[in-house]
């Protein structure tokens, strides 16, 4: 059976003039080419080619790009929260490292302000800190760190860079209690400094209030006038800043003045505290000097002193030989 051939031409098809016409072609192209790459003419005609062409480009490449952005997404996400997560820690961190500095700082001004107390009033005193404070309405306490095993002692006073704070009312073995001056049980005898006159300041209840009461309505007293211990009673020793007189007014009564006053020591704000230790205080007139004569030997004779009797001769008398 023969077998059916297509004669249907083709553009090179074996044969002679099928390979001159491929060899036209090829130098068709080639003049093409040589022309366009020196004169640039199908140069718009490439830029059509491309506007056309691209679309399918983009099209072909299109799902390569969807995957690479959505992994990049991905992880830039998980990125980006890993070092959001990171500063957020360091910045806590800082901000904790921070107020801890300025808690420091704080502190090492206290600490200076008591040893510049210290420095300036020449007194013998101990250093203590706040272990607990108590401030409820009707019972003003701290408790400190040292006790009777530190050689605390009940009665001792207690102040702070800025005034007198208040004193031990109760000594344990490792750490004692101290009443503040506004305990509403507490008094303390106080002088104002620009007057000297003498007046009891009352703890009130508040931690920034003292009381004074039954003030002679003659007596001369001002707001912003300062409050020193007098001394009396002999608990205080005297000329510590007490507090400084804020209200001034009559009583119910309208038979004496009354005043409050703000105490001077920071009793909500100190964390240390000092100690005064226990001075003698000289009473009656001073004790005689004794006075340092010269020696006996270089003395003279006591006017009212009885002569001196001959001293005896008791050498027995030498006899002449004859």
């Amino acid at each position: 059976m023969a077998i059916a051939r297509d004669n249907a031409a083709t553009l090179f098809a074996e044969g002679g003039a099928s390979t001159l016409r491929l060899i036209l072609c090829l130098g068709l192209a080639i003049t093409l080419m040589v022309v366009d790459h020196h004169a640039h003419y199908l140069q718009t005609l490439r830029r059509t080619a491309n506007l056309v062409v691209e679309p399918a480009y983009r099209l072909a490449a299109l799902p390569a790009d969807v995957a690479r952005a959505t992994r990049t997404a991905v992880v830039t996400q998980d990125q980006l929260a890993s070092e959001n997560r990171e500063l957020r820690e360091q910045l806590l961190l800082a901000q904790a490292r921070l107020n801890r500095l300025d808690a420091l700082l704080a502190q090492n001004e206290r600490l200076k302000g008591l040893l510049e107390a210290q420095k300036n009033l020449g007194l013998s005193v101990q250093f203590a800190r706040l272990v607990d404070v108590d401030l409820d309405p009707f019972r003003h306490r701290i408790v400190l760190d040292v006790g009777s095993a530190q050689g605390a002692k009940v009665g001792q006073p207690v102040i702070d860079a800025h005034g007198i704070m208040g004193q031990l009312v109760e000594v344990l073995p490792n750490t004692s209690v101290a009443m503040l001056i506004t305990d509403p049980t507490h008094a303390i005898p106080v002088v104002i400094e620009r007057t000297g006159l003498r007046a009891i300041a009352y703890g009130s209840g508040a931690t920034d209030t003292l009381d004074l009461r039954d003030i002679p309505r003659s007596a001369d007293i001002r707001s912003g006038d300062k409050l020193l211990t007098s001394g009396l009673g002999g608990r205080f020793p005297a000329g510590f800043p007490v507090g400084v007189i804020g209200d001034v007014s009559t009583d119910s009564k309208g038979m004496f003045i009354a005043a409050t006053a703000r105490p001077a020591a920071a009793l909500d704000r100190s964390g240390e505290v000092l100690l005064l230790q226990e001075q003698q205080q000289p009473y009656g007139p001073p004790a005689p000097q004794e006075v340092v004569g010269p020696p006996a030997e270089l003395a003279g004779p006591s006017p009212d002193a009885a002569p001196a009797s001959p001293t005896p001769d008791l050498t027995p008398p030498t006899q002449d030989t004859p």
